[in-house]
């Protein structure tokens, strides 16, 4: 019964973070340690609640408390003060104005097979996204902390030594082909996205300027770039099997022979039962997407296969993610 009501109420937990990080609770504390009343004054709150507040963030291992003290934990203090550079209080920032809302038409979603994100109301959130240059740069810098164990892990895992060139596509601010180079200094990279995202990359990318450019471009419309490995990071998941095919196949066209394709993303677990983050994410594809799903690694290597690759590979990277390679 415990587990039960614990997941069924887990919306308590996940709210109380998340109101943290709207309030801007962490960045406020960075390195100090302030009492209760102090924090309160700094975040504008009603004394009612709020050291019901920061005791739940306290319960929650989100905050330390000493002598009626708060401060920060290592790992609030690493990801959610949004001064330091692996801050991911962007992606939840998104959260909780966006995903939290339509979550609870998850219901909705089931019956009909429809998202249930903006365009239930004649929006689209990346166009509106796309129109707001701070927007845009919190976003896509919130990508890149989510990104970055996976792009550490690929910088060490991938077999790099056999090619020369890289291109990232949809690559955001940078930081999957910034990690890579900077692992790998043979290595020489594009970075491929809408034409709003270069002024992001180009100021991220400036530690490997000398190796690194941006290129312009919309899958859909467009070749993709050609380099000896394309890396598509994040970017099957959001649309349905035809589309994820056509992406397939233009990738096998922009490949020279011997040269390798790298998706990687949170691969649901071959017998569907275990990875329960990529199985929620594939939920949240129906929230967002008219068509995306989250898939196995066996149905990646069959897409794979049918669009032409061979000689594939699976291998874990972290947390929930892998990546799967093939060859042309």
């Amino acid at each position: 019964m415990e587990r039960i009501l614990r997941i069924g109420m887990g919306f308590w937990e996940s709210r109380t973070l998340l109101s943290a990080v709207e309030l801007g609770l962490f960045t406020v504390l960075g390195h100090r340690q302030l009492t209760a009343e102090q924090l309160r004054r700094e975040l504008g709150l009603h004394p009612r609640a709020a050291r019901d507040f920061f005791d739940a963030l306290v319960a929650m291992d989100m905050l330390r408390r000493s002598d009626d003290r708060y401060a920060n934990t290592a790992d609030t203090a690493t990801y959610l003060d949004s001064t330091g550079s692996e801050y991911i209080g962007g992606f939840l920032e998104m959260a909780a104005a966006r995903l939290y809302p339509f979550w609870g038409r998850l219901t909705e979603g089931l019956r009909t097979g429809l998202p249930q994100n903006e365009t239930r109301d004649g929006g689209e959130f990346f166009s509106v996204l796309y129109r707001d240059p701070q927007r845009l740069f919190d976003f896509q810098r919130a990508m890149t902390g989510l990104s970055l164990p996976s792009a550490h892990a690929i910088a060490e895992l991938f077999p790099w030594h056999r090619w020369k060139t890289v291109a990232d596509i949809g690559t955001a601010q940078g930081g999957l082909l910034r990690t890579v180079l900077e692992t790998n200094p043979h290595l020489h990279g594009i970075g491929y996205d809408l034409p709003a995202v270069e002024p992001i990359f180009t100021e991220f990318n400036a530690p490997v300027a000398d190796r690194c450019v941006f290129a312009p471009g919309d899958f859909f419309a467009d070749d993709l770039p050609e380099a000896d490995v394309l890396v598509l990071g994040h970017i099957l998941h959001d649309w349905d099997l035809p589309t994820k095919l056509m992406l397939l196949r233009k990738a096998h066209a922009a490949l020279p022979d011997g040269g390798a394709i790298l998706i990687y993303e949170s691969l649901i677990d071959d017998e569907r039962r275990t990875n329960l983050p990529a199985l929620l994410m594939s939920l949240n594809m129906l929230i967002e997407t008219p068509g995306g799903f989250d898939y196995t690694a066996a149905e990646l290597r069959t897409w794979l296969a049918d669009t032409g690759f061979h000689e594939t590979q699976t291998e874990h990277l972290a947390g929930p993610e892998s990546m799967v390679w093939a060859l042309k």
